[in-house]
């Protein structure tokens, strides 16, 4: 996808840490990847997690791969700004990595389940909170029987989970169906390009006529 330039905009004081979840097999992992690769300053926020490697997957970019043990001392530490168990697995947020990028103004993408989600909001209220859905039941079963990296086992497990996700979209300001990706990737940047231009976040030094 070939992005458009960013239209000038007042700084923000701070980046915004941006909530995407969705369904497994709904695309939110290629929507947040689009989105980082338009926008110079939009990052992921790389998640830790229990479960093992994927093909293609690498330690470090996709996530930090780590054991149950590591990870429960990380719990007890404080480590994280959020974590929970999905699909049998640890999944959590390195808080120290994510307020870092915060404070140096970049938007960190985080795609992580509602329980995770509704942790964030606690503490960043002010975040953007976004829910994916594909247009119907059968769409996403679809997907996920096309998925050669599970076996019928871990596909129930997901649509069950699916099932129990998909209620708690009344507690996301926004909901956008993935069902053509190109389209979908451009409502959620427009959200984005929406909550930058919040009175709330302005930067008021960046524009000497409110300074």
């Amino acid at each position: 996808m070939t992005a458009a330039p960013d239209a000038p905009r007042p700084a923000p004081e701070r980046g915004i840490p941006i909530v995407i979840s969705a369904p497994s097999g709904t695309g939110k992992s290629t929507i947040a990847d689009r989105l980082v690769e338009a926008h110079p300053s939009a990052v992921h926020s790389i998640s830790c997690t229990t479960r093992a490697l994927r093909p293609g997957e690498r330690d470090g970019e996709h996530y930090f791969f780590t054991t149950n043990d590591e990870f429960k001392r990380k719990i007890e530490t404080g480590e994280f700004l959020e974590w929970a168990i999905v699909h049998g697995h640890y999944y959590g947020t390195p808080l120290k990595a994510l307020e870092s990028q915060l404070e140096n103004g970049r938007d960190v993408i985080l795609t992580i389940d509602p329980q995770g989600a509704l942790s964030v909001k606690r503490i960043y209220p002010a975040g953007v909170f976004i829910f994916v859905v594909p247009p119907s039941w059968d769409v996403l079963m679809k997907r996920l029987y096309k998925r050669a990296t599970d076996d019928q086992k871990s596909v129930d497990i997901r649509v069950a989970n699916a099932r129990k996700e998909i209620a708690y979209v009344g507690h996301y300001e926004y909901l956008v169906v993935n069902d053509d990706l190109e389209e979908a990737v451009r409502h959620v940047t427009a959200i984005i390009m929406a909550e930058h231009m919040k009175t709330s976040r302005v930067n008021h030094r960046s524009l000497p006529i409110l300074s």
